[in-house]
This record gives C-alpha cells, structure tokens and sequence, in this order.
C-alpha cells in the first residue's frame, strides 16, 4: 500500500514538472481568456444569461489555470493549499450566476436565440479542445483535478447554452435560458465542493501527527 501511495507522489509529481503538463496550461489560459472576453460582450448584446454565465466560468477557468502555472513546481501541500483557493472560487462563481439567474427570473428579456447558438457552438469547440488536452491528467492531485472539472464542467455548459438557444427560438420564450443559467450555477457549485474537499483532505494528510511533529 505504501509503495503504491509512493509511486502515485512520485508519479504526479513528475506530470507537474512535465513541460507538456504546463504547455497545455498555457494554451488553455489563452483560449479562456480570449473566449471569456468575447461571451461576455455576446452575452450582454444577446440578453442571454446563460451566455453571462459561462463567460464568467471561463474567466474563473483561466484564473484557475494561471494558479496552476504558478504552483505546478512546488510542494503537495502548496498545490493543496492553491487547490482549496480555486475550489472556492469556483463556489462563489456558482453562487454568482445563481444570483444572476435569480436577477434574469425577475427582470429577464427573451435572449437572441442565434448568437446563444452561434457563440455557444464556438465556445464549445474550444472547451472540448481543451478537455481532451487535459484528459490525461484527469486523475491526478486536486490541483490537476480542478482543472480537469473546469474543462469538463464547460463542454457541458456549452452543449447546455445551444440546447437552450434551440428552445428559445422554438418557443420564443427565455425561460430555457434561465433554467440552462441555473443548471450551470448547480454544477459550478458542486464542482467546487469537489475540489474543497479533495484539497482538504490532501492537507490533512500531508499534516505532520503528534509523533512527527515532536
């Protein structure tokens, strides 16, 4: 049992020192943040919330990634530390767009069902190019984790965006968008739970007993 633990330490410890690891961060910040600025001008223009929404989950997304850049060398419990941070983040992301389809509930307007599609569709092409770069290091610390959630939880959201496009145009109605918008705070804030208590309890691993302490 100690050996396999061992070989897993060892084992991420090179993925985070792998350049490929951190080659594929970068190209991931860029994409999020370039995607982040364009959905949310798309997402103001359309009176789309669920647009908003996963804007400010590609902002959260490349936060997240610039995190791991700047901890991919140091020590477990560093990583913990900075994957508890953005398991945070990623609730109070959650907890915003919640608000915010609570705010669209009671002062909506019918979005553009076109740019929800068309926006929605290039957003999705970007995130699904960016899960299945990731998708190697899925299985990794809860700091690799958290970036493979974000990725994953995205390409859903994006599916979720142009499904709701498509039932706003067939029933003229902007309830789809807020449903889409609530369905993406539900998972944001499950995702961030995930990472917090992963991270949490990598931390109370990593603290030094009674024994090792004295």
């Amino acid at each position: 049992m100690a050996d396999d633990c061992c070989a897993s330490a060892c084992g991420t410890q090179k993925t985070l020192n792998d350049p490929r690891w951190r080659r594929v961060l970068w190209i991931a910040l860029g994409l999020n943040a370039a995607m982040f600025a364009a959905e949310i001008v798309a997402g103001v223009m359309a009176h789309s919330r669920s647009l908003q929404a996963d804007a400010l989950d590609f902002l959260g997304d490349a936060a997240n990634y610039a995190i791991s850049l700047g901890v991919a060398g140091l020590t477990a419990q560093w990583r913990a530390r900075s994957a508890l941070v953005k398991g945070v983040t990623i609730l109070l992301f959650g907890f915003g767009v919640l608000a915010s389809a609570v705010w669209g509930v009671v002062h909506g307007a019918t979005p553009d069902p076109f740019a929800m599609g068309i926006v929605g569709f290039i957003a999705l092409l970007v995130n699904l190019s960016v899960a299945l770069m990731l998708y190697r290091y899925r299985t990794g610390d809860a700091n690799m984790r958290s970036v493979w959630i974000c990725s994953r939880n995205d390409a859903i959201n994006n599916v979720l965006v142009i499904a709701a496009g498509m039932a706003v145009l067939w029933s003229g109605s902007g309830l789809p968008d807020l449903l889409v918008a609530f369905v993406m705070a539900a998972l944001g804030i499950s995702g961030g739970w995930q990472i917090v208590r992963q991270s949490a309890d990598e931390l109370r691993a990593e603290r030094p007993g009674p024994a090792q302490s004295g």
